[in-house]
């Protein structure tokens, strides 16, 4: 049974990639029932991408993180028939929101301008993912977003390149951002009655997280660019190398330095220049030569332990086998297993409330009996003439 906060809410998602998957894994996370929506034919291509762990193509492993707790059916919305089953289903299957990350110029190919679908179900929520906004429809990727919005201007080492990001962060802030957007609209709704047109822009959500850097630079005229692992206006902040790995040493404020110089290792550290911390960045290149010598005999858990108990902010530079061992982590993992296989997976629960209980995620089409047949009342022989005709 569905639990959590938005238990009873069904959203019906045409969805690909990964902004608006995760999206909706967030909303399951939270007892919504997500239905995935696919062409049979031109599924969504991460599918496709990955280990093949299961012996499927279209199971791999990339696939699998953000589709955990849907399910799946398969439309074809380039057929006007399909695009009859999609006003059916968001009907009777009491559609709350209708999301999609199509491109601008597919709305109305596919028959899923809000207009069309709102003047089917006038309370629903319409939500749209774009890269630059509804109307313009400029092909959009993570990487090129990074780079549009400035990210890559501000990560990477000083006389280096711009770097892109670790993760795709422009694709889950605009899905972080979106799934807010949705819940505002939920709450709207249910004390209004009025449905909702949700249009998110990639690049709006990746730019309204650049609040300090742009007002820096477009009104202070502040330069703002990359400083590697150091930090613009605090010292000393880097990585550094210890016997058996390395720490991440941040220290934010003079009091934080002032401990740190009171532990007999660093107590050479302790000059007057580098009482404050304007003294500490004008000498930043000497200083951190001086804290790799310094943390270069120390094992990792030494430094930790001594620089944790004096107060100042410290971290082991983890693995992520280091960070799922982590037992602040640990005991809030969700394990989602494959009826099919029993492949096993474990996945980060959401940072509030309690871990969520998922279902493996689904096959391609794999819930067409289910929903067509089961919640839509369409006969036997209609769903496979559909699928003859491919429009399902």
């Amino acid at each position: 049974m569905a639990r959590g906060l938005l238990a009873g809410v069904t959203v019906l998602s045409l969805e690909q990639a990964t902004t608006l998957p995760f999206l909706t894994y967030r909303l399951a996370c939270d007892g919504a029932r997500v239905i995935r929506v696919e062409n049979a034919e031109r599924p969504d291509p991460n599918r496709f991408v990955g280990k093949d762990v299961l012996g499927e193509p279209a199971m791999r492993s990339y696939f699998l993180p953000n589709n955990c707790g849907k399910e799946a059916i398969t439309l074809n919305l380039g057929d006007p028939d399909g695009q009859a089953l999609l006003r059916e289903l968001i009907v009777k299957l009491r559609v709350d929101v209708f999301a999609c990350n199509q491109r601008p110029r597919s709305y109305a190919r596919l028959g899923i301008e809000p207009e069309r679908l709102r003047a089917t179900k006038p309370a629903l929520i319409w939500l749209g993912i774009t890269g630059f906004g509804a109307d313009h429809d400029e092909a959009a990727y993570d990487p090129v977003l990074q780079a549009r919005a400035g990210f890559m201007e501000l990560t990477g080492h000083a006389e280096g390149s711009p770097l892109v990001f670790g993760l795709p962060m422009v694709d889950l802030g605009a899905a972080e951002h979106g799934y807010s957007e949705v819940v505002k609209a939920l709450y709207r709704r249910a004390t209004t009655g009025e449905g909702a047109r949700i249009d998110v822009s990639m690049l709006r959500s990746a730019v309204s997280w650049m609040v300090a850097p742009i007002a820096l630079s477009a009104s202070l005229g502040e330069r703002v660019t990359r400083k590697g692992n150091r930090h613009q206006f605090f010292a000393p902040v880097a990585v550094h190398r210890t016997r058996d790995g390395h720490v991440f040493l941040a220290v934010g404020n003079d009091q934080q330095w002032a401990a740190l110089t009171a532990l007999p290792r660093f107590a050479g550290l302790g000059r007057p220049e580098y009482v404050a911390n304007a003294g500490r960045i004008a000498d930043v290149a000497r200083l951190d030569q001086e804290l790799a010598a310094c943390f270069a005999e120390l094992g990792s858990e030494e430094a930790l332990e001594s620089l944790r108990r004096a107060g100042v902010p410290v971290s082991r530079v983890n693995t992520l086998a280091d960070v799922v061992a982590d037992p602040l982590v640990a005991d809030r993992l969700v394990e989602v297993t494959d009826p099919r296989s029993a492949l096993r997976l474990v996945l980060p629960a959401p940072p509030v409330g309690d871990p969520p209980a998922l279902s493996f995620p689904p096959r391609l089409g794999e819930h067409n009996e289910k929903i067509y047949i089961e919640a839509l009342g369409l006969a036997p022989e209609r769903l496979a003439e559909l699928q003859r005709r491919r429009i399902v």
